[in-house]
């Protein structure tokens, strides 16, 4: 039983149609293009079948027989169809080619953006492989539904080319090719339906989770190694793609069944033509055999799509998921202060506030909680004078420049990686942001400057250079609140006495306010007072109180 399609999956196939439509122009031509591909194949073959018998008769019969047989005119109509079907295929190939690229470029923004502004916990779901696997495989088998539009006028200028040369052997040949290849067809479409469908959708599931698996393993390659469980990694993966494996070999065999059905038809075509030719001339009786064969084989593209239906509807739900809207409320924060009432603590920039406690209480819970990073509780925060569960997510993240913890760098360059924050940025505001963050003078040391590569996130510089990269990036960003959760975690004294130094120059120069995690005392002195953070209650919020250890403002 079909599930009711969700809003997203609406949404994708409304998408769909759009581009459909404004592709129309090389979709009609790679139509048109596959309509003379099939007819000239069904001709070229009929007519060569009768060239081939009506020759070696004509041989058989004499000189003055072969004599008079016209060679010419049979000869020059076959090598005209060869002509055609060449420059259609290669016609059809590249209208539906472009006609589905185009449409895809148009469709992967919307999809990223679907993932960038839809609701966090969707995004954070999804493990790097997986998003991978949506974002390429999935949309690269919606490509096929875009090429496949052709298939169907192939069908049907194959079909009524066949018949059109089977009728000179008669109108029952002719019958028995048409019900011949519409059994077929009607053979596949089940076939595919019961086993290709299930077979697809699992391939494409099984290909996600395996993208997944490799993605997790590959990242933990070194301690993987260090711990000397590289075996134990392997045999996961093995089983992952075992899994994948026999998806596969189920999808293979649907398509094995699916040109069975092709073959029986062709062979019920064929024995029916000789069963109703008659006294037709052998010649004519060639031409409807071959005409038979091509015209059977003429709805392969057809079957081939019968056999990727399921990928393409399992991609198409995937990717629909993408699209599902999130929460769009109206109420936004008026103004950048802050409300933590469980301390019955507001807050308004300048002030500078540090969040303190255990490991694991819920310090980067509550900061993610601000920010709509992560589902908000009712009561717990209040921005401007909107409830934080009210506020609109890009309306509170607006409010918020941050540097996490761990911050994830792009397989890209320097410069690339801190427009993240502020595309708009210039140079200068890209080497100030280096400066607060004490990493201007290694990127100045790098051959490419801020064009130099960094590799998959960031593998080329140290941990603490990777840390003050994000530092950076968040001071690009213009906004009231600056969040740091342990901003000089791994630096030397040195190093983190420069960059707290900075940060304070940057702070009374730009006037922002300061949220801070940290577990050491050197930026902890930088704030005028302490929330400590002391765990989550049972309804989820995070409990707090103001720490008696804190700084007068």
């Amino acid at each position: 039983m079909r599930a009711h399609p969700t809003e997203g999956v609406a949404r994708l196939k409304g998408l769909i149609r759009t581009q459909e439509k404004r592709q129309a122009g090389l979709l009609l031509a790679a139509a048109v293009t596959a309509a003379l591909v099939s007819a000239a194949a069904v001709l070229l073959l009929g007519i060569s079948g009768w060239f081939i018998t009506a020759s070696a008769l004509a041989g058989a019969a004499g000189s003055a027989a072969a004599h008079s047989f016209n060679y010419m005119m049979p000869s020059a109509l076959i090598r005209f169809l060869a002509i055609i079907r060449t420059g259609s295929r290669y016609g059809e190939r590249v209208t539906g080619h472009d006609a589905a690229l185009n449409a895809l470029a148009a469709m992967r923004p919307r999809l990223f953006e679907g993932v960038a502004r839809g609701p966090v916990e969707r995004a954070l779901s999804l493990a790097g492989g997986e998003a991978s696997a949506r974002m390429m495989q999935d949309v690269d088998a919606v490509q096929n539904r875009f090429v496949r539009l052709s298939a169907p006028w192939g069908v049907g200028a194959g079909l009524a080319a066949g018949m059109g040369m089977a009728v000179l052997a008669g109108w029952k040949p002719a019958l028995v090719i048409a019900l011949a290849a519409g059994l077929g067809m009607i053979a596949a479409a089940l076939v595919g339906r019961r086993l290709a469908e299930s077979a697809g959708r699992a391939v494409q599931a099984a290909s996600g989770d395996f993208k997944t698996r490799f993605a997790a393993l590959a990242a933990a390659a070194p301690e993987l190694q260090a711990y000397g469980v590289r075996g134990w990694a392997i045999d996961r993966l093995a089983e992952q793609g075992a899994t994948l494996e026999r998806a596969t070999e189920r999808l293979t065999a649907a398509g094995g069944w699916i040109m069975l059905t092709q073959t029986v038809a062709m062979a019920l075509a064929v024995a029916g033509v000789l069963a109703t030719a008659g006294s037709t001339p052998p010649p004519f009786v060639a031409l409807a055999i071959l005409a038979a064969v091509t015209t059977v084989e003429s709805a392969g593209a057809l079957l081939t799509a019968f056999r990727q239906n399921g990928a393409v509807e399992a991609a198409v739900g995937r990717l629909g998921d993408l699209l599902e809207p999130g929460e769009t409320p109206d109420a936004v924060p008026s103004g950048p202060e802050i409300v933590l009432t469980a301390a019955d603590l507001a807050l308004a920039p300048p002030q500078r506030l540090a969040v303190v406690g255990p490991s694991g209480s819920g310090k980067t819970t509550l900061v993610e909680r601000m920010m709509r990073l992560r589902a908000p509780v009712a009561g717990e925060v209040i921005l401007g004078e909107a409830d934080a569960t009210e506020a609109s997510p890009d309306a509170a993240r607006a409010l918020f420049a941050y540097a996490p913890q761990q911050a994830v760098l792009l397989a890209g360059t320097v410069r690339e990686n801190l427009l993240l924050a502020r595309p708009d940025a210039d140079e200068a505001a890209l080497w100030a942001a280096l400066e607060d963050a004490d990493l201007a003078e290694r990127v100045r040391a790098a051959p490419l400057g801020l064009n130099a590569p960094l590799g998959e996130n960031g593998t080329r510089l140290s941990g603490g250079e990777r840390r003050r990269l994000g530092l950076a990036r968040a001071y690009l960003r213009t906004a009231p609140w600056l969040i740091l959760d342990e901003p000089t975690e791994g630096l030397d004294p040195a190093t983190e006495a420069r960059v707290l130094e900075r940060l304070t120059q940057r702070l009374e120069r730009t006037g922002q306010g300061l949220i801070l995690i940290s577990h050491r005392p050197a930026p902890l002195d930088l704030c005028d007072q302490r929330l400590k953070v002391e765990g989550l209650a049972a309804n989820g919020a995070v409990r707090l109180s103001l720490d008696d250890r804190k700084q007068a403002a």
